[in-house]
């Protein structure tokens, strides 16, 4: 890992566990640890407030949350 990676936050509810993974290991920590702790079933996840967070930039750059997109889809 280089110092310059980014580091996202994995939190485990069940195991009461959290901790930060560089942003290219983030899908190969969370099925090892689900695997390995949690028979597969999806318990660990990239931390819930940093996906919402995620969520609206990502809308806001598609402009989602534009006020008129919506009314795009009806003009002729």
């Amino acid at each position: 890992m280089s110092e310059e990676d980014p580091t996202v936050p994995i939190v485990c509810t069940e195991c009461g566990t959290e901790t930060r993974v560089p942003l290219p290991d983030v899908a190969d920590a969370l099925s090892r640890h689900n695997e390995g702790k949690h028979g597969g079933e999806t318990v660990a996840e990239v931390d819930p407030g940093l996906k919402d967070r995620l969520a609206d930039l990502v809308a806001e750059d598609l402009g989602l949350f534009d006020e008129d997109a919506g009314e795009q889809g009806g003009r002729d």
